[in-house]
């Protein structure tokens, strides 16, 4: 009897699997969708190497209809399929992980040479400076909760000095069919004595940076914060997503300069003797005669009447 169970138990969990609905066929099944995704930045990060901002939205268009070609779509399949992974959100956060890491293993990130993203691009977490980020750099948002909202958090280690400084950088991709783009970065740096909060707000594609400074005697505890993309009130199917890349957190130790010794009496005085012993040196023997002269002078003898001396000396003679 017990062995009947068990088979009934198994058949209905391999019939429920079976049954799990897939993705329709009108629309681009997941493994094409991750492909898509994939070349979807990397065109993007190439079309954002050169020219200006009408340019590079130029070039994002033409590279981003090329990637459509390969595949065999249109843009229109192309947009359909976004809303119907967008109203499954589950989903979407499985094909975006799996992208996400296809990225981050070929080290190629969305607009990596853009700004200062270039200059830090190859920092460790040691050093004066150092890019400190300990989580994924690169995310996805669209206003549905919970993937409305990125939290983050993590606690200063040994290598946190006083008076550090820090730049929190990153590079915002808005992917909107309509409505109203507003994306913000808060952040809150907690000290032994006080709380330093700054947050900044973005809504368009590019390099945002946001500059944090503490007290500059205190160490910092803990750094945390969040990432927000607002719209969560609107309930349409219009695709509205934030991609967000090359997250670095950059800190700055504070530089030291060596503190003058203070002045006293005595090291002024010998100062003073010790350079009127170098112009003496530097002057030889007319010191010498001058020296000569200015006693002779107290002595009551002046030049003239030396000269005159000398002659009667001679005349005696």
């Amino acid at each position: 009897m017990n062995r009947v169970i068990i088979s009934l138990v198994v058949l209905v969990v391999l019939c429920l699997g079976a049954c799990k609905p897939g993705t329709p066929s009108q629309f681009i099944q997941p493994a094409e969708m991750e492909d898509i995704l994939v070349e979807y930045h990397l065109a993007r990060s190439a079309a954002s190497e050169n020219g200006d901002w009408d340019t590079q939205n130029y070039n994002r268009m033409l590279y981003m209809d090329a990637v459509l070609q390969k595949h065999g779509l249109t843009p229109e399949q192309f947009d359909s399929s976004l809303v119907y992974y967008y109203t499954r959100s589950d989903r979407f956060i499985d094909i975006y992980q799996r992208v996400v890491a296809r990225l981050e293993d070929q080290a190629v990130l969305l607009g990596a040479s853009e700004g200062e993203i270039g200059r830090f691009a190859s920092l460790d977490n040691q050093g004066d400076t150092a890019n400190i980020w300990p989580h994924n750099t690169t995310m996805l948002l669209f206003p549905r909760p919970p993937y409305h909202c990125y939290e983050f958090s993590f606690v200063g280690d040994s290598t946190f000095r006083a008076g550090d400084t820090f730049l929190f950088q990153f590079i915002s991709d808005f992917v909107y069919q309509s409505g109203t783009k507003d994306a913000m970065l808060y952040l809150q740096a907690a000290y032994p004595d006080t709380v330093v909060i700054r947050q900044t707000r973005f809504s368009s594609s590019g390099l945002n940076q946001l500059r944090l400074e503490g007290p500059k005697d205190a160490t910092l505890k803990q750094l945390s914060g969040f990432f927000y993309l607002g719209g969560t009130d609107d309930r349409s199917t219009t695709v509205r997503l934030l991609f967000i890349s090359n997250i670095q957190l950059i800190r700055f130790h504070q530089k030291y300069e060596p503190k003058p010794e203070p002045v006293t009496t005595d090291s002024v005085e010998q100062t003073a003797a010790t350079q009127r012993t170098a112009v003496d040196t530097a002057r030889g023997g007319d010191s010498l005669r001058l020296r000569r002269k200015v006693l002779s002078t107290q002595n009551g003898a002046t030049p003239n009447r030396m000269v005159e001396r000398v002659h009667q000396s001679k005349s005696r003679r």
